[in-house]
């Protein structure tokens, strides 16, 4: 028996060590295709009198989650686009004289932040002030897409299409019935009257203080929206709210025909089939070729044009805050790990290229506890002669105003998910379930919190009352953190917290941001604060080992499919429990808003 089980140890070994030789065999070939292929092709061209074809794919994120050189294991399908990369390439195209005109195809475009979508459109929108046309087109227009699209001089959509403009809502799913059922008592302990994030656990149904603050948050940033989509297609007001209110009407008068009732509205310019569409690009290029219009795609734009553009000795760095804000160590794109991203502002604060640092900050908040690790840096970086700037995106709120509140100056895009200043702490107790299953609990201890928070026993009076105590404590110094920046007095920014969320043109109003604003008017606003005036964009982010970087992208390599009605359900109960899985503040509290971002 103990030659066999020799056997069988040696054996896998021989499994594990030729798994290891196989996969560091693989990253070394990938090294060696990436530098052969970099020595054949130094770089994309930019041939003269084309198209830049903005194609979106995916999700825009502020950062990726992945190394582009690992792409090939997922045959270089993009399942998300960096944000930046495509303002970069937009913003350069606007000046450049090879660049004639800008094509915009939404058809991969997922559900993104609304402000993320107004970014890019606002960079579009400088790019046609530069008297450079812009023709979008998509088979069919989600509302995020199709707010995309608008900006464009001439929007098409396909035949069979449709534009699917419905508005914002807002539906939580509700567990505290789930959870009384099973016998799991959550006990709460929060500072903010508005401070709604924990109730998905512990009610039915939306209070009525969520409801208001959801209410006045959604006619915001619908408000913007409809705003921005009148301006562009220069559209009557009733016209526009009669295609959203009385859809129904609309498409009956068009005989079922939702493209035509689409182009009836003024939504779109024209219908066209890819062929119409591909030779409408050629006429406005005044490309004569037999072949698809002359382009140049986005990316390849990018690497062309930073190719060519020499390093200045002076740089901006930028540091993404891209997701919940947890305790540790964390790879970039998914989550904020708060020891992360400090290290790579003390980088930045010690390297003496780095003149300013500008926090980009998407991200709902999450533990406390690495929330001010990541301010206490910023607020060393100011004090060491850096200026610091944050930038907000889709959303910057609870942990992530936090953050923002240790930088100079603060900049959002008027439909940023900001505010909702109030903190929380949420302990599950399963004494009950486990009671039902006869399992118990039984054992000695030294003092009455030494198993205070153990989820297998009752939670004691005095270690809840301690937890609320804490909780307290968290969300004054969260208002004096705040209040010392904003340079207002503790009860008047109290009279704007208590855990509200506001979009970012009212937080604006209420003095919690300092201007209106995207990326590039926050750079703008470094390089002003650090007198620059030639400076290079950095953006360090946190160096995973080849190995995890590799497994990281076989494990996410899968085939992406389309959802469907019922993915989208299970996909929104794999997310909650996926947030509450990765809530690991040392104390148990939170600064997290839990707010969808439209």
């Amino acid at each position: 028996m103990f030659r066999f089980i020799a056997r069988l140890f040696r054996l896998l070994w021989r499994i594990l060590d030729g798994a290891r030789r196989v996969v560091l065999n693989l990253i070394l070939l990938i090294a060696a295709m990436a530098l052969i292929a970099a020595l054949l092709h130094p770089g994309p061209s930019v041939p003269e009198g084309a198209a830049l074809v903005v194609r979106p794919s995916g999700s825009l994120v502020e950062q990726s989650a992945t190394d582009p050189a690992f792409a090939v294991l997922s045959g270089g399908r993009e399942e998300e686009s960096v944000l930046p990369e495509l303002l970069e390439a937009v913003r350069a195209a606007r000046d450049d004289p090879r660049i004639k005109l800008l094509v915009l195809e939404t058809d991969d475009l997922e559900d993104s932040g609304l402000a993320k979508l107004g970014e890019l459109r606002a960079a579009i929108a400088g790019f046609k002030a530069a008297g450079k046309p812009v023709l979008a087109r998509g088979e069919r227009y989600s509302q995020g897409q199709y707010y995309l699209a608008s900006i464009a001089d001439e929007v098409h959509l396909a035949p069979d299409g449709y534009a699917l403009l419905a508005g914002f809502a807002r539906y939580p799913t509700y567990y505290g019935g789930a959870l009384a059922t099973l016998g799991v008592k959550v006990h709460i302990f929060r500072a903010g009257e508005y401070k709604s994030a924990v109730e998905p656990f512990t009610r039915n149904d939306m209070s009525d203080e969520d409801r208001r603050a959801t209410r006045s948050l959604l006619d915001s940033l619908w408000g913007q929206l409809r705003a921005d989509v009148l301006a562009a297609r220069k559209l009557d007001a009733a016209r526009f709210d009669g295609y959203i209110l009385g859809y129904h009407d609309i498409l009956k008068a068009a005989g079922g025909d939702s493209a035509k009732a689409a182009q009836d509205g003024g939504l779109v310019d024209r219908l066209s089939t890819r062929q119409q569409w591909r030779a409408a690009v050629k006429a406005r290029l005044g490309d004569s070729g037999d072949k698809d219009f002359t382009q140049i795609d986005a990316r390849d734009y990018l690497a062309a044009v930073r190719h060519a553009r020499p390093d200045a000795p002076a740089h901006i760095a930028v540091l993404v805050a891209q997701g919940a804000i947890v305790d540790g160590e964390q790879p970039p794109g998914g989550v904020v790990g708060g020891d992360s991203l400090a290290r790579l502002i003390r980088e930045a604060r010690e390297d003496d290229r780095v003149k300013a640092v500008v926090i980009r900050i998407d991200s709902p908040g999450g533990s406390a506890w690495a929330s001010e690790i990541v301010r206490a840096e910023l607020e060393l970086t100011r004090q060491a002669g850096k200026p610091v700037v944050a930038s907000m995106s889709s959303v910057a709120a609870s942990g992530g105003y936090w953050i923002a509140a240790g930088a100079d100056e603060i900049l959002a895009e008027p439909t940023t998910i900001t505010g909702s200043i109030g903190v929380f702490g949420m302990f599950p107790e399963f004494a009950e379930p486990m009671k039902r299953l006869g399992l118990t609990v039984d054992g000695v201890a030294t003092g009455p919190f030494a198993a205070a928070l153990d989820p297998r026993l009752p939670l004691s009076p005095q270690a809840g009352a301690a937890l609320q105590l804490s909780t307290e404590h968290t969300y004054r110094r969260f208002l004096a953190l705040v209040a010392q920046a904003r340079k207002m007095k503790p009860e008047d920014v109290d009279r704007v917290a208590q855990g509200r969320v506001w979009s970012g043109a009212e937080a604006a109003e209420r003095g919690l941001v300092d201007r209106l604003g995207g990326l590039d008017a926050a750079l703008a606003a470094a390089a002003g604060r650090a007198g620059l005036h030639d400076y290079t964009t950095v953006w360090p982010t946190p160096q995973l080992p080849p190995m995890r970087q590799l497994l990281q992208q076989i494990l996410a390599s899968g085939e992406a499919v389309a959802p469907t009605p019922a993915s989208r359900v299970v996909n929104r109960f794999a997310a909650d429990f996926k947030t509450l899985a990765s809530w690991n503040d040392p104390r148990h509290i939170y600064a997290h808003c839990l707010c969808e971002t439209p």
